[in-house]
């Protein structure tokens, strides 16, 4: 079991990939940096291994994918995620470590928003991306989170461990922060200078397509982890529509006597039995996502003694290392 672990995921970053690398050993000497290639058309990989880094791959594409297969394979007592493109500066990686082993952090944020994200990145877009998307979050969840879709974290083994990667994409860092919230695990911030890509670099992030992903995920979480609010919202939704089209057909009954809208008063019924439908699915379900989180902990108890067993025989292995 490593005591920390640096893992970058990469796919055609050999401009910038070496530096990184080095970087990271230059500021924790004892971490191992694994570089996990998904599919690099150049010599990412060729470029990691000469740096130092220990290289491993994963055939299918998508970031999402690879931080799956990276928590799988990596057991350590501290992580530390960053990206290959040499956006992230590593002189903070030993601040957030210290915050997961000294104060017990579940997530680490590297928070660029603060610092000079809006100055540096020249894709206005994307600034209006990052700025909707915490936003959104951070009122739906009740949240506080200053950097959702960072790609510059740190974690503990528990929250590795016990986190189910779903998605394939760059919505992956959504989808982290939202976990964390909602199994109110620790959640620390650190603020970082961000910098823009160099000169030959390309960005992977489709603006559009990736960020209409990332909307598509804040609504299915939203939906998977608040469900009450969610149908309790979609019911209300319902019911407003039932109360248009139910109004001018009252009004036409209380002049006339005559109700010569039927069909418009049977689909206001049909509406209106939706609503309280979609109200007591949604009663239903919150029951089964609190259930869900008693698990959750039960889980969580597991891990931390899967943990203590491996420092217990890492501890061994030292004295034994010693006596010899």
């Amino acid at each position: 079991m490593d005591k920390i672990a640096v893992l970058i995921p990469c796919y055609n970053e050999s401009k910038t990939i070496e530096k990184v690398v080095k970087d990271f050993k230059s500021v924790l000497p004892e971490a191992v940096i694994y570089v996990y290639d998904n599919n690099s058309s150049d010599n990412t990989a060729e470029k990691a291994e000469k740096a130092g880094a220990v290289v491993r791959h994963e055939y299918m594409q998508g970031k999402g994918n690879v931080i799956r297969r990276m928590f799988r394979e990596i057991d350590a007592e501290v992580y530390i995620m960053a990206d290959g493109d040499d956006t992230y500066p590593a002189e903070y990686a030993r601040e957030m470590a210290d915050k997961v082993i000294f104060k017990k952090a579940d997530m680490v944020v590297g928070d660029r928003l603060s610092s000079t994200y809006f100055t540096e990145n020249k894709r206005p877009f994307h600034n209006l991306g990052n700025t909707l998307v915490r936003g959104s979050i951070n009122r739906l969840f009740k949240n506080n989170i200053k950097d959702v879709m960072t790609g510059y974290r740190a974690f503990s083994y528990n929250f590795v461990k016990t986190f189910p990667v779903l998605s394939q994409g760059f919505e992956i860092e959504t989808e982290m922060t939202i976990h964390a919230v909602d199994k109110n695990m620790a959640v620390e911030n650190v603020i970082i200078d961000y910098r823009d890509r160099p000169d030959g670099s390309e960005s992977k992030l489709n603006t559009y397509s990736d960020g209409f992903k990332v909307l598509k995920t804040i609504i299915r979480l939203y939906k998977n982890y608040k469900p009450r609010q969610f149908f309790t919202l979609f019911s209300f939704l319902l019911g407003i529509i039932a109360l248009i089209f139910f109004v001018p057909v009252f009004i036409t009954y209380i002049k006339t006597g005559l109700v010569p809208q039927m069909p418009t008063l049977v689909m206001c019924g049909f509406v209106v039995l939706a609503a309280i439908q979609s109200y007591f699915s949604g009663l239903i379900l919150s029951t089964i996502a609190q259930k869900s989180k008693q698990d959750f902990e039960y889980k969580l108890v597991q891990t931390e003694d899967k943990l203590k067993e491996f420092k217990s025989e890492n501890s061994d292995k030292k004295v034994k290392g010693g006596e010899l």
